[in-house]
C-alpha cells in the first residue's frame, strides 16, 4: 500500500520565519551589537552627560555641539576567542562605528564644554548658552 503525503508549497515558504535566531553570545554578559548607553542630567547651568562606551581608545570618540545638537560616534573593535586548550572552539570579532545623537532643550556654549573620557565612560559638561533677549526694531 502506498502512503499520500500532503504537499504545501507555503509550508516551504514560511518554514523557519517564525523561529527565533540564535544568540551566539547568551550567557557570557555581550551584546551582539554594540551601543552607546547614556545618561543626561539637566543641571541648573549645564547638562551633564555620561556614555558608556567600553573598550573603546580615547582616540577613537568624536563628539559635535552644533546648536542643541550633541553627536557622538566612536570607532569600535572587539575581539572574543574562546580556547580549549590550543584547540580555538570560537574566534569572533566585530570592528565598527557606533554613534548617537540627540537635541537638548537649550543650546549649548561650546566654547566652554570640556569632554573626559576615564574608564570606558565619557563625561560631558555643556553649559547652557545664556538666554538671548529679543531686541524689538523700529521700523522706518
Amino acid at each position: 500500500m502506498s502512503n499520500i503525503t500532503r504537499h504545501d508549497p507555503l509550508d516551504e515558504l514560511f518554514r523557519g520565519f517564525f523561529v527565533r535566531p540564535m544568540d551566539l553570545h547568551a550567557g557570557n554578559g555581550q551584546a551582539s551589537t554594540p551601543s552607546i548607553r547614556m545618561d543626561v542630567k539637566e543641571q541648573e547651568k549645564a547638562y551633564l552627560v555620561h556614555a558608556e562606551l567600553p573598550g573603546v581608545r580615547k582616540e577613537d570618540i568624536h563628539v559635535t555641539v552644533d546648536g542643541n545638537q550633541v553627536s557622538i560616534s566612536a570607532e569600535v573593535r572587539q575581539e572574543h576567542e574562546e580556547k580549549e586548550g590550543e584547540r580555538i572552539l570560537r574566534a569572533e570579532r566585530y570592528f565598527g562605528k557606533v554613534s548617537r545623537s540627540f537635541q537638548l532643550a537649550q543650546d549649548i556654549d561650546d566654547s566652554q564644554a570640556v569632554a573626559k573620557f576615564n574608564d570606558g565612560v565619557l563625561e560631558l559638561t555643556l553649559p547652557k548658552r545664556a538666554a538671548t533677549s529679543s531686541k524689538r526694531l523700529a521700523v522706518l
